[in-house]
């Protein structure tokens, strides 16, 4: 067996994976964004198995060159538009490789009181960074963790409010009654799993109506439903409000929503997972009105905040709530520090019972940029987003398909949906860029999200040239000739 890498091998190693990274961060622009190989190509490309003897890293690193980055679709590339960005950034990955070599794991704060307090304390900077409603801070009933997504807060959310709305029966028989959860049409798929996962079934979600031209939740359809639920003996639960919908970035009103769930006494869960990293420049906090009615609340800094995945920022305005829904306490986890009360336990705020250090890659990334750093990557991407927004309405061929208040463009082709989605196929065939698509009011509806940090103003002349000319071909091409 080959000895363990001791320090000075590892500081060698260390040394080449790191100049690797980089090597690939600064080739990104002249790579395809995705893979131009078919299916099974890195499969068929890989060994059957494992080699019997140990092989030194650069052997790695030759297969990572030839054999691992043709295969892959580059997140971090400038022409990569699709989704909601998934950016990283230099501090973040020195953070992780920092968690990754400390090892620790921080289920209780016994087993890592470094990393449970260092994460309070980077939810209270972040917290008040967004400028979101003091009681979600620690100092108070409140506080945040750092869940994985906000696929992961969603459940946890719906299974806090599940716990309320039960009087606590939930915990010890399950879902014995027909609970309910709202959302808007354009809600998250997350939302419809975590009622699946929590018992409430894909029936036990009302999907409520969007107002055709903002394309938010419509709050007198909400109050109707809820009102409609109380008539059949139903239990009003929990409703998801969105700030930035995965389509097109639209806002539900939160005021309203809120006044609603307050009045029915309702938990109201906020997820803004793309669009709550806007909320750092105070001009565009318009978007989080309302928020004080929230009893919880999340967002990404995986997505627009140059925090590599996963590290999604949950917030309740009631800790105890959460605890009391989510506490398991065998004996072999009893310990002083947790008998004291004094201390808080992740492990009671999300479901695995395990969890790694991912405070410290938010700690580097907020130590690096600073506020005024985030602000500035922020504005870009809205500043980015406008200009091609501009050229989209100049241009007689292309319509936008809704408001883009952040940094998502959607947009189409006025000549209908065909030709909206051979235009998005041929523009991804290029390599040059990648675009996503959705369907707004029915119709096929291309996407474009900026937030990459590599992401400059010759990117977006580049990917709206490309749009233009693509469009030149294509609808020539369906113009008969006489």
């Amino acid at each position: 067996m080959p000895p363990h890498m001791d320090p000075e091998e590892f500081r060698r190693a260390g040394h080449a994976v790191v100049d690797w990274i980089a090597d690939y961060w600064s080739t990104l622009d002249a790579r395809p964004v995705t893979s131009q190989d078919p299916p099974g190509t890195v499969a068929a490309a890989l060994p059957a198995g494992p080699p019997t003897d140990g092989e030194p890293v650069e052997a790695v690193l030759a297969d990572l060159d030839t054999v691992i980055a043709p295969g892959l679709t580059h997140w971090q590339h400038p022409g990569f538009f699709g989704y909601f960005p998934a950016n990283t950034s230099g501090p973040s990955v020195l953070g992780d490789l920092v968690s990754a070599g400390l090892g620790v794991q921080g289920m209780l704060w016994a087993t890592g009181p470094a990393c449970t307090e260092l994460e309070t304390r980077m939810l209270d900077w972040l917290a008040g960074l967004l400028g979101l409603p003091e009681r979600f801070h620690s100092s108070g009933r409140g506080g945040g963790v750092i869940q994985d997504s906000a696929s992961s807060a969603t459940l946890v959310a719906t299974l806090a409010a599940l716990h309320r709305a039960s009087g606590g029966r939930w915990r010890d028989v399950g879902v014995d009654r027909r609970y309910r959860a709202y959302t808007s049409t354009q809600g998250h798929s997350s939302i419809e799993k975590a009622a699946r996962i929590a018992g409430l079934g894909d029936d036990g979600v009302r999907p409520i109506e969007v107002d055709p031209e903002t394309l938010a939740l419509r709050p007198a359809a909400l109050r109707a439903a809820i009102e409609a639920d109380l008539a059949a003996g139903e239990v009003p639960t929990i409703v998801v409000a969105t700030i930035g919908t995965t389509s097109t970035a639209a806002v539900d009103p939160l005021p309203e929503i809120g006044a609603i769930c307050a009045e029915y006494g309702v938990w109201l869960h906020v997820d803004a997972a793309y669009a709550g990293a806007a909320a750092v420049c105070p001009e565009l906090r318009w978007s989080h009105a309302g928020v004080e009615y929230a009893d919880s609340y999340c967002f990404d800094p995986h997505k627009w905040l140059l925090t590599g995945f996963d590290c999604d920022a949950f917030w309740v305005a009631d800790a105890a709530e959460l605890v009391e829904a989510l506490t398991v306490l065998p004996e072999y986890l009893r310990n002083a520090a947790t008998e004291s009360g004094a201390v808080i336990d992740y492990r009671d705020w999300q479901v695995p019972l395990g969890r790694r250090f991912r405070a410290l890659k938010l700690w580097f990334v907020l130590r690096w940029y600073g506020v005024e750093g985030l602000r500035a990557h922020i504005r870009s991407g809205v500043a980015l987003a406008a200009q091609l927004a501009n050229r989209i309405r100049a241009d007689d061929r292309f319509e936008m398909a809704a408001p883009h208040p952040f940094s998502l463009v959607c947009f189409r082709l006025r000549a209908g949906d065909e030709p909206s989605a051979a235009l998005l196929a041929r523009v991804n065939a290029t390599g040059r860029v990648y675009l996503t698509h959705t369907r707004v009011g029915g119709r096929y509806t291309l996407r474009l999200a900026v937030g990459s940090p590599q992401t400059r103003a010759e990117h977006i002349d580049g990917a709206w040239e490309l749009l233009r000319t693509t469009a030149d071909s294509l609808l020539a091409e369906e113009t008969p000739t006489r």
